[in-house]
């Protein structure tokens, strides 16, 4: 599977398409150079024939008569009087043109089998041989035919692939091929990388711009687009912040005047109506508030923050208990993991009827679960709930109000404590928020966890 993956990536396919060009490449030229060398060296053998032919027909022609005849049948300078047992294989016009130039006009050169040329000897040993035979005319008109015998061009050439060389070869080319496709495809993986966290965190750090041209382009495009993402989401927060800050004069005005209505009936729903709207406003500030505040981390105390959260929220009909203490301090921005518990809690209340918030060390993380009772959310609509703005059409709760910013706002503080934020139903009913913390985790100094106390029931604060 990993072998798969590795050869769909980028690096993957370089590395292949290195490996095989390079070696194929490689033995291609060697393949053109032997046969470069092969041509070069016939092309010697030939022009040594021509040599000696020229020397001897120098020699018989200024010698005298019986040394003539020796010479002629002894053979000398590695030619030889014709035995008899040659086979004609056809003419070579090469070495023809080569020994009229330097011999004379009437000189000939046929290409024999080896074999037949000589003594027999080993059928091995006549393969790497050349025949020829020539015929020439000496100085008085007489002919005169004669064997030469040179190795063969390709004598040295190895009729199989050398192991040894294609391994070393191969083995070379792939470490290259290897270092040099990571190197090629890492800003790639760094873009894909930068690119999939965007969505979460609109305000990381611009990438650095290195790495050939093009992949600095690319990344610089990048880095532009996250700049305009990032102006865009600011100009969004501005205007509601804008909206919502310039609402709350006239609701206040108007909630003055409602007090003067004389019926009391419509002046408590009119007020009822007034306290809705205002509630937009202020989830709404909540929303510009959480994209804007920059606040540095720091050691909480958990258990005591979990406590604090719970008091704030229980009161009157709404029903919030802790049901367990997780015993460890982390770090994260104070008021942002504040506002995150509140809110998820504030939605567990309104939309569930009692929260149950419990805390616990698994897994070497701090994981805090806010359930409420309600009747949960289909599957297919967990993620849907955190998107700006998104109320489910079939909630049974549509009657509290809200504008679909709570879940949003949790998330996205969830994000700046560097925290875990999911939703499921669970197995007993209700929906179940988990927030997992994972940065600066230490053992409570102060009292200890009760992680096997038993829950008691929502309404009652867990001591």
């Amino acid at each position: 599977m990993m072998l798969q993956r590795y050869f769909g990536s980028m690096a993957g396919r370089l590395f292949i398409f290195l490996l095989v060009g390079v070696v194929a490449s490689a033995s291609l030229a060697l393949g053109m150079a032997n046969a470069r060398r092969q041509s070069d060296l016939l092309r010697v053998n030939m022009v040594r024939v021509v040599d000696r032919t020229q020397d001897l027909v120098s020699l018989i022609n200024t010698a005298p008569k019986p040394l003539r005849a020796q010479m002629l049948s002894e053979g000398i300078l590695g030619l030889h009087p014709l035995r008899g047992t040659e086979k004609i294989i056809g003419p070579d016009v090469e070495l023809t043109r080569l020994l009229v130039t330097r011999v004379g006009p009437g000189a000939r050169a046929q290409q024999a089998d080896a074999a037949t040329c000589i003594q027999p000897i080993r059928r091995s040993f006549y393969a790497h041989l050349s025949c020829w035979i020539i015929s020439i005319r000496l100085a008085d008109g007489s002919p005169l035919e004669l064997t030469a015998l040179t190795p063969r061009a390709d004598a040295f050439w190895l009729p199989k692939p050398d192991a040894l060389f294609l391994s070393v070869l191969t083995l070379a080319v792939a470490i290259l091929a290897f270092f040099a496709s990571r190197m090629a495809a890492a800003p790639l993986g760094n873009l894909a990388q930068a690119a999939q966290a965007l969505g979460g965190d609109p305000d990381r750090s611009p990438l650095p711009e290195h790495g050939p041209y093009e992949v600095r382009e690319a990344i610089r495009a990048f880095n532009a687009m996250q700049a305009k993402l990032k102006e865009h989401g600011l100009e969004r927060t501005r205007i509601l912040a804008s909206i919502t800050h310039d609402l709350q004069t006239p609701l206040t005005r108007l909630r003055l005047r409602l007090e003067k209505v004389d019926d009391p009936a419509l002046r408590s729903r009119l007020i009822d109506d007034l306290g809705g709207m205002q509630s937009l406003i202020h989830q709404g500030l909540d929303f510009y508030r959480g994209d804007q505040a920059e606040e540095a981390f720091a050691p909480i105390a958990l258990d005591s923050l979990l406590e604090s959260v719970v008091e704030d929220a229980a009161g009157g009909s709404r029903e919030a208990v802790l049901a367990r203490r997780s015993g460890y301090d982390v770090e994260a921005p104070p008021g942002a993991l504040q506002r995150c518990l509140a809110n998820l809690v504030d939605n567990a209340l309104k939309y569930g009827g009692a929260a149950e918030i419990s805390a616990a060390f698994e897994d070497e993380a701090v994981r805090i679960r806010i359930r409420d009772f309600g009747p949960g959310i289909p599957e297919e609509k967990l993620e849907t709930v955190f998107e700006p703005f998104a109320r489910l059409k079939t909630s049974p709760h549509r009657s509290v109000g809200g504008m679909g910013l709570g879940l949003t706002i949790a998330r996205s503080l969830a994000l700046k404590c560097q925290a875990e934020l999911a939703l499921a139903n669970h197995p007993q009913g209700g929906l179940e928020a988990t927030l997992v913390l994972r940065r600066g985790l230490a053992p409570s100094v102060g009292p200890a966890a009760v992680p096997d106390a038993e829950a008691p029931q929502p309404g009652r604060l867990a001591s």
